[in-house]
């Protein structure tokens, strides 16, 4: 299990928010790229990174964080907010991004997702963001008709390299990850599911390292990692004790 730490981008500036609403953003660092360097020298071993003013333009618009995150650490990185066609996509991945979460488009694009899926294997991954379990688009400010499972049905055999589920209820709040929600889309498809919103303690990991969520891949952490619930060393330390018992990796 890889455990990712987000950091979200809104006006160049490293924030969190609360259930997807902008105007309760707490900045939690000004500058991105030294909090991206921070990560690296805590032993994380990706970013997970969101352009949240992209999401809700629908284009890119923290370009330059980004860049300038990428720069200041070696690690892997996963990127998404405001990726909406075949040309953005190219243009990250070019840049030395690992991996593109597309979301938005998933629902209003499909063929898009399936077209960049194919043109640059194991790159894309799909965002399925669900509020009572419909998928939310457009930052969230939109809930659509398609549920979560039935989403990630439908790239079943479309080549991506993996799903990004988050409970939008919990996420910022602090109230633990939605893990049955998530399990079952990881039962539902072979694709690789990452659990993410609400992940709050050292507990939250070791629930995660229970057999039963064995096919989780990973997790995505941001509040509690950074006001302290969440002790980074503690987390990736008891992680690797749980995969060196059982002679894993813990990568993909």
């Amino acid at each position: 299990m890889i455990l990712f730490p987000a950091i979200d981008l809104k006006d160049g500036q490293c924030v969190r928010l609360v259930q997807g609403e902008m105007d309760q953003a707490t900045v939690f660092n000004a500058d991105p790229a030294a909090q991206a360097k921070e990560f690296e020298d805590q032993g994380f071993e990706w970013l997970h990174v969101v352009d949240l003013n992209g999401a809700f333009e629908g284009k890119p618009v923290n370009g330059a964080a980004v860049e300038a995150i990428f720069a200041a650490t070696h690690l892997p990185i996963q990127l998404g907010g405001g990726i909406r066609d075949l040309d953005t996509i190219a243009m990250w991945l070019d840049k030395g991004i690992d991996r593109v979460i597309l979301g938005t488009a998933a629902v209003r694009d499909p063929d898009l997702v399936r077209k960049a899926a194919h043109d640059f294997p194991g790159c894309i991954a799909v965002g399925i963001d669900a509020r009572d379990g419909r998928v939310a688009i457009e930052g969230w400010a939109e809930t659509s008709e398609m549920t979560a499972l039935d989403l990630a049905r439908s790239f079943e055999d479309a080549g991506v390299a993996a799903i990004i589920h988050t409970d939008i209820s919990r996420d910022g709040v602090l109230e633990g990850l939605n893990l049955g929600a998530t399990l079952a889309i990881a039962e539902t498809v072979s694709i690789p599911v990452i659990a993410s919103g609400g992940l709050a303690s050292l507990d939250d990991i070791k629930r995660l390292l229970e057999p039963r969520f064995a096919k989780l891949d990973g997790a995505i952490t941001g509040r509690a990692l950074y006001d302290g619930r969440l002790d980074a060393k503690e987390a990736l330390t008891l992680i690797a004790e749980r995969y060196a018992r059982h002679g894993a990796t813990g990568q993909y």
